[in-house]
């Protein structure tokens, strides 16, 4: 797939997701946002730069803590969003920018931290996108990338045909090992990881996703056909008549040299 295909089923996907994205009580959890800002090691004197920030979730919650916190994002309904949520938390210290990546629009080294949250599997190239974070970001500052990771080709491959049926902005996960690996060769040392689990249950998920028509059985019948084998990696459970999973999401900081 070219790259503005991608951006286009990106601005599609994402354009449609933006309010109900931003209500997923999984995604805007007190302990993960937590979790995302001691692994990142951000404090009060940090100024941050959130890459493809979504509605501001993570921005916002780390603007609670840093100086000052930059949102960029290519979808303009989840900057509006962002906009939002910074209001209704009477937060001062953020700026937010429409933008694509790459290229940043930024000078070098104008950040402390640099982060970004579920934006590498919908990357054809997240190297580049990498590669620019650490470049806007000052020497000793921290960089951190932090999404869903796949265990096994095979999981990967399994996961990564349901991704594409609920979002064909999907591009593929990506190996905790993968991950790490792109950040060393991006210049990035003293790398820790954490990780947590990411709960959904199927059909509230489905009022948040925007599959293409038709492929909404087939995606129940993946999740059916996988309670007991977790072939996907989402240890895929049913409770009270309800099916549910968990994401596992790794969260991955180091120190740009």
């Amino acid at each position: 797939m070219d790259t503005a295909r991608q951006r286009e089923l990106i601005l599609d996907q994402f354009s449609k997701q933006a309010i109900p994205f931003s209500k997923v009580p999984a995604h805007s959890s007190d302990d993960t946002n937590r979790l995302i800002i001691e692994t990142a090691g951000i404090g009060a004197d940090d100024t941050v730069l959130d890459v493809a920030c979504g509605p501001g979730l993570v921005a916002c919650a780390v603007a609670e803590v840093a100086r000052h916190v930059t949102g960029i994002d290519i979808t303009p309904a989840m900057i509006e969003q962002a906009q939002e949520r910074q209001r209704a938390s009477g937060l001062t210290n953020m700026t937010w920018e429409l933008g694509d990546v790459p290229p940043l629009p930024f000078s070098d080294s104008s950040f402390s931290a640099v982060i970004t949250r579920f934006s590498f599997h919908h990357l054809l190239d997240p190297r580049a996108v990498l590669a620019e974070m650490v470049r806007v970001c000052q020497p000793g500052g921290k960089v951190c990338v932090v999404d869903v990771f796949t265990s096994s080709p095979e999981q990967a491959e399994a996961y990564d045909q349901l991704e594409r049926l609920r979002d064909p902005s999907h591009a593929r996960g990506f190996a905790v090992e993968e991950l790490t690996g792109m950040l060393w060769d991006a210049g990035v040392r003293d790398i820790g990881t954490a990780f947590y689990g990411a709960e959904r249950e199927v059909e509230e998920w489905f009022s948040t996703s925007f599959p293409d028509p038709g492929d909404v059985d087939a995606i129940r019948r993946l999740f059916e056909d996988d309670l007991g084998v977790n072939r996907m990696g989402l240890g895929v459970v049913e409770r009270d008549g309800a099916i549910h999973f968990a994401y596992p999401v790794v969260i991955l900081a180091g120190v740009k040299t």
